[in-house]
């Protein structure tokens, strides 16, 4: 079950995460049990399942205090959800998430920037709908695909 919000990260007014440092960890799925005889049994426990991205900003004096209070004011101290365009394996793309605890920071870079840190939690795993993992030729050849379409499909 997906959720969704009318919150949106202010992408007008701040900057996206930085590269450095980025990155994405998936939250298992699995319920392991240690049996007696050395083996262990294994289930898939949840079908969704978040996946925490690592993310930070470089913000100038005015884009620091902008940021302050649009956490203070539009996501409650960060406990509401709010959609933001984060960069996956799967592309760029408006993801729903929300902050597992207070930023970090700021603290004083270059003189001129303030560096933010924070986890954000996304709803849900960025991947394809289901069913894609059937069909992984199709997912790794999706270029030329697309090439194939828009050179050669007639236009309307």
């Amino acid at each position: 079950m997906a959720i969704s919000t009318s919150i949106n990260y202010p992408h007008d007014a701040l900057p996206v995460p930085l590269q450095e440092g980025y990155g994405l960890r998936p939250v298992s799925p699995i319920a392991r049990t240690q049996m007696t005889s050395g083996r262990a049994r294994q289930r898939r426990r949840y079908i969704s399942t978040p996946t925490i991205a690592t993310v930070s900003w470089l913000l100038n004096d005015s884009e620091a205090q902008a940021f302050e209070a649009w956490y203070r004011d539009a996501i409650t101290d960060g406990a509401a959800w709010f959609n933001m365009n984060l960069r996956t394996p799967g592309g760029e793309a408006a993801k729903v998430c929300r902050f597992t605890d207070i930023y970090q920071g700021p603290d004083l870079e270059g003189g001129n920037f303030w560096r933010y840190s924070a986890e954000l939690e996304l709803y849900e795993r960025p991947l394809p709908p289901p069913g894609w993992g059937n069909f992984p030729g199709f997912i790794t050849g999706a270029d030329i695909i697309d090439l194939a379409l828009n050179r050669e499909w007639p236009e309307a």
